[in-house]
Formats: C-alpha cells, structure tokens, sequence
C-alpha cells in the first residue's frame, strides 16, 4: 500500500502545483518588468469564471481557453493602463482588480445562470482530462504503476506545460535579447530607455504574458480540476503564488520548487482530514485545510526581507526630457 499512497500524494501534489505555477510565472514576468502584481487572484478567478461560462454555452474547449486568456489578458491591460501608463499605485490596482473579480464573477454568474454564482457543469468531452487514461488509478502491487504511472504519467497536458514553462521562461529571461530587455527594464529603465528601448512597450509585453498565464491557470480550474465554476474559488492560490514567486527570489526554478512545496503540503493536508495521528490524535479538519496559508505567512516573514527584488519593482518610469 506505501506505493500507492506515495503515488496517491506526487499526483495531488503535482495537480495543486499546476495553478500556482501558472500564477507564480506570471508574477515573476511582470515583477521582473518592474511591475507589483498583487491582481493575481483576481485575473485567475475572472479567466476560471470566462473559461467554465464560455466553455459550458459553446461546448468548445478552445473557446474556453481563448476566453480565460483573453479576459485575464485584458485585465492585465487595464492593471498596465492604471499603473504604466497612468502611473497609479500598481499595488492599489491589483487589490482593485481582486475586489472587483470577486465581484463581477458572482454577480455574472447570477445573472447569466440563475444559480447562486455557479455556472452550469461542463460536459466530460469539453473537460481537459488526462493523456493516459488507463494510469488514471494507482495499482496497488504494482510500485511502477503506482508511482509513475498513476504519480507522473496520469495528468492532463495543462500541468506538463505549467512545468515545461518554467524551462520556458528560465530561456527567454535569461538567454533571449527579449527577456534580458525585460530584465533590465525591471532594475534600470532608465538605461534601456536611454538605448532607445520603449519601458512602457516592454512592461505592457510582461503584463500580456502575465494575463495568457493568468487566464490557463484560471481555466485549469474549471476545464481541468473541476467541472464548473463557484464563487471565489482560487480560495487564495493568488497570493500564495506571489508568496512562492518572493520565496523563489523571483527565479523561475526556485519558484517552482516553492510552488511544489506548497502544493506538496496542500496534497498532504487532504491525506491527513480524518486521520488519527500517534500522540496527536484527530487534526482538526479546519487546521488542516489552513496549513498551506500558515505556510505562506511563516515564509512571507522569514524571506520577503531576505529576497532581493528588481530595483524598479513598483516605481513608475518619468520619461526624462
């Protein structure tokens, strides 16, 4: 039973990674362009909330995924207009675009469905499943298919690309002309203006891959993990991608690994509901399901002094004449 219990826990822990990671990458392009992203919550709500309405009407998985993207896309636009542009406070903004997310999500669904905020369920061919159906289930016996098979090979093909993409922002940050001008553009814009480099173009680049980001974890909440969409449930992953995006010190390989810690404590703490623990006994359901926020509090207070972050972060660029 130990194999399956362990394939059990590595396939939950890589499903509740997945958002995060999605919203984690997106933080870090955005935060590296020197932009504070504190909306993450709210992009991923409102692209969960398009991705189950348009998916659920049109019977189209594209179509889903298209809306999610491209509602959380315009988000970050108008995030970009209050804050680049304008030169508003970035974080008043995105604590703006959460409260109106949480919002405008239920009221929608309310109006549009006439249930409580929900939308309808989204049929099974329109739901992202997994590519190996047949690892769907752990074998008990079977230490293979339990672990890789059940632990690493049954996912659908959102939570390959959430990983593939860290691989995929470590190049273009690092390796790319691009990303090294949105770098700089996070530490001196200045300088990259002086070179004749448009800061506001290149921030508005950051906040569009941030909103495509944004909008697949949204839709990986209601086309993949479950099948329709209720009020406020991103539940915080939000803010505990941003709280895995500091404590990976905004680098995309450290920010995946706290990304699968927290995931890893989340998939834990479904394990440990009703289970009787030796000396402890009982663990209250309610602590438990409060573990992964503790976590982010615990770390936010231990690192967010200690990570360095891009020396522009959160000060509007004056062109100078």
């Amino acid at each position: 039973m130990d194999e399956v219990l362990i394939g059990s826990v590595l396939a939950s822990t890589l499903r509740v990674t997945t958002p995060l990671l999605f919203a984690a990458l997106a933080g870090l392009l955005s935060e590296r362009s020197g932009v504070v992203d504190i909306g993450l919550e709210g992009k991923m709500l409102g692209a969960a909330f398009a991705a189950a309405a348009v998916a659920s009407v049109s019977h189209s998985t594209a179509l889903g995924l298209l809306a999610a993207m491209g509602v959380a896309v315009a988000m970050s636009m108008i995030h970009g207009f209050a804050t680049v542009t304008h030169r508003g406070d970035q974080v008043v903004s995105g604590v703006a675009l959460n409260m109106v997310a949480a919002g405008l999500t239920v009221v929608l669904g309310i109006a549009w469905f006439a249930q409580g905020g929900q939308t309808p369920p989204i049929d099974t061919a329109q739901r992202i499943t997994g590519l190996l159906p047949q690892w769907a289930e752990p074998a008990p016996g079977s230490w293979f298919a339990s672990v890789v098979g059940h632990g690493l090979l049954s996912h659908n093909a959102l939570v390959y690309l959430a990983f593939a993409l860290v691989v995929l922002v470590w190049f273009f940050l690092e390796r790319t002309r691009p990303g090294l001008r949105l770098r700089a553009v996070g530490e001196n814009p200045a300088m990259v203006d002086a070179a004749g480099v448009s800061v506001p173009r290149l921030r508005y680049t950051a906040l569009a891959l941030n909103g495509v980001l944004c909008g697949l974890g949204g839709a990986y909440l209601t086309l993949a993990q479950n099948a329709s969409f209720s009020p406020n449930m991103t539940a915080g992953r939000g803010f505990i991608a941003l709280a895995a995006m500091i404590f990976g010190k905004w680098k995309p390989v450290p920010t995946l690994c706290a990304c699968l810690l927290f995931g890893f404590l989340d998939a834990v703490a479904i394990r440990l509901q009703g289970v009787s623990l030796p000396g402890i006994g009982e663990v209250p359901v309610q602590l438990i399901q409060a573990l992964p926020y503790i976590l982010t509090v615990v770390l936010l207070a231990g690192f967010i002094g200690q990570a360095i972050a891009p020396k522009a972060l959160s000060k509007p660029y004056v062109k100078e004449r």
